[in-house]
């Protein structure tokens, strides 16, 4: 028989679930000293998560979707960018979004319902929060031509989840960048549940790295919940992409601790056993057991941070409040330059039915 055609999916890990080393960190992570920084962000992260699941349950917030569990993913993906590459989320990548200059309160204005927090701070270039399933993924490829086109040294990184590689726009991308040899990395975050629908009903593909050696993509599995992997994967990915190499498509197995979105009751679908499995790789709990290993982090020094924290948190919760609301009309008067006749007169009936109330 002959053989057309073989294909590998390396899988990364330095750092086992009971936070101990499982192979050498690579150089550029070797020292523990570098990862303080981004645990600290982490825990930051989680923080914010907290109160802003209890500032929705609250009716504070409209619908919100939690982060816990993929601190590390996200932190280390951000920390992986230049502030000149482009970055095209999905919508709950808020750690790898404040790396890159996104505050707080914008994360909160956006779930409270107004679109003025999708004009975020931080890189004008970075896209918008997309809740359409993949479809950043082919901004980003289009943004990752442009760099390729005008021969900039900038990558594009787009996120989704495990359903989302399933979308049709994601395979669009990673064809695209694979035909142009293009400075796209296209993250799938694999936290088991495509809201209600388990990966093992998602496709019958060992991995889903390997769908991006279908495009001739560089591919491969990262452990979401270590972030000296994600780090890893993310240098080996974007030097390749800003060499000139081309795109990966780089798996990051984690787990969405938390419901879908706070609109959503995960119990229906999973088991407590299985989220109490998932709780024992957790990515907080083993960075924080390296670190107290190699002297760098204490009970002291959790406590003072988590506090600094929340107060940091709470300023952001509380600009949030105080923004005045906009009058009904805004959501009519940015869709068109010359809206049409039935707009025009369910914008009229907005404003009446608003004085009325």
């Amino acid at each position: 028989m002959t053989i057309a055609a073989q294909f590998e999916i390396e899988y990364l890990q330095y750092l086992g679930p009971d936070g101990k080393l499982v192979a050498e960190p690579p150089a550029a992570f070797a020292d523990a000293k570098t990862l303080l920084p981004l645990f600290k962000q982490m825990l930051y992260v989680r923080t914010f998560d907290s109160k802003s699941i209890a500032l929705q349950r609250t009716g504070k917030l409209g619908t919100y979707a939690s982060c816990l569990g993929h601190e590390a993913t996200h932190i280390g993906i951000g920390a992986s960018m230049k502030p000149e590459d482009v970055f095209a989320p999905s919508y709950r990548e808020y750690g790898a979004q404040f790396m890159r200059g996104v505050k707080p309160r914008e994360v909160l204005l956006y779930w409270g319902g107004d679109e003025r927090g999708n004009d975020f701070a931080g890189p004008r270039h970075d896209f918008a929060w997309s809740v359409p399933i993949s479809t950043q993924c082919l901004h980003a490829a289009g943004a990752a031509l442009s760099f390729k086109l005008r021969k900039e040294a900038r990558v594009a990184v787009a996120c989704c989840g495990d359903g989302g590689s399933s979308k049709t726009d994601f395979y669009a991308a990673l064809n695209s960048a694979g035909a142009y040899t293009l400075p796209l990395v296209l993250c799938v975050i694999n936290n088991g549940w495509a809201i209600s629908v388990p990966r093992s009903a998602q496709t019958g593909a060992k991995t889903l790295a390997q769908k991006g050696i279908a495009g001739g993509l560089n591919s491969f599995q990262v452990d979401g919940n270590d972030l000296i992997a994600v780090l890893e994967g993310m240098r080996r990915a974007t030097e390749l992409a800003r060499s000139g190499g081309g795109g990966s498509v780089i798996e990051f197995l984690t787990y969405r601790l938390h419901d879908h979105t706070t609109a959503d009751d995960a119990r229906r679908y999973r088991n407590d056993a299985e989220v109490k499995d998932a709780w024992t790789r957790d990515p907080v709990t083993r960075l924080r057991t390296y670190l107290t290993a190699k002297k760098l982090w204490d009970e002291t020094a959790e406590k003072a941070w988590t506090e600094e924290c929340a107060k940091a948190i709470d300023i952001e919760l509380n600009a949030y409040l105080e923004t005045p609301v906009q009058p009904v009309e805004a959501m009519f008067d940015y869709l068109y330059a010359d809206p049409p006749p039935d707009l025009l007169e369910q914008r009229a009936a907005a404003i009446a039915l608003e004085k009325r109330a």
